[in-house]
């Protein structure tokens, strides 16, 4: 199965954070296919003074979505994540790792939406998702990563 991320992080030494996770990622879930470029952006949804490196990838595992997203939680752990976002507050992060699409697959469950909710919304993901799978097609909206892009 082919699985793209997000990465984030906009405390410590942020560079060192998206490469060690990048790591953890390569030893718990699969291969590391591609990478996109890191990319400095604004914090979304909250004010911070500290601006977030964020990066997207893309993984083959043989692992299933709730398994990635287990060993997701359990890496932001690893790299020093104290708590996840809650009811649209969010806050600095040391790491912070999105499961954005799963082969084409939908799932919406009470603990996993794919592909992610508010990738479409959010710039910083979709810029660098966009270096690496512009052609790749959003199983729920039926248009390229490119496309959506364009129309943010």
């Amino acid at each position: 199965m082919k699985v793209y991320f997000s990465l984030g992080s906009n405390l410590g030494n942020r560079a060192e954070l998206l490469e060690r996770a990048l790591t953890l990622l390569n030893q718990e879930i699969g291969n590391l296919v591609f990478r996109s470029s890191f990319y400095e952006t604004e914090p979304w949804g909250f004010s911070s003074e500290h601006p977030f490196l964020n990066a997207c990838c893309l993984y083959e595992t043989e692992l299933s979505p709730i398994e990635v997203l287990h060993k997701t939680q359990q890496i932001e752990k690893e790299l020093g994540r104290k708590r996840k976002s809650k009811n649209k507050k969010y806050h600095d992060r040391p790491i912070d790792i999105d499961l954005l699409l799963c082969d084409d697959l939908v799932i919406n469950t009470k603990e996993l939406t794919i592909p992610h909710p508010l990738m479409q919304e959010r710039k910083f993901v979709l810029e660098p998702l966009n270096e690496i799978a512009p052609d790749v097609i959003h199983p729920v909206l039926h248009i390229s990563i490119s496309e959506i892009l364009n129309q943010l």
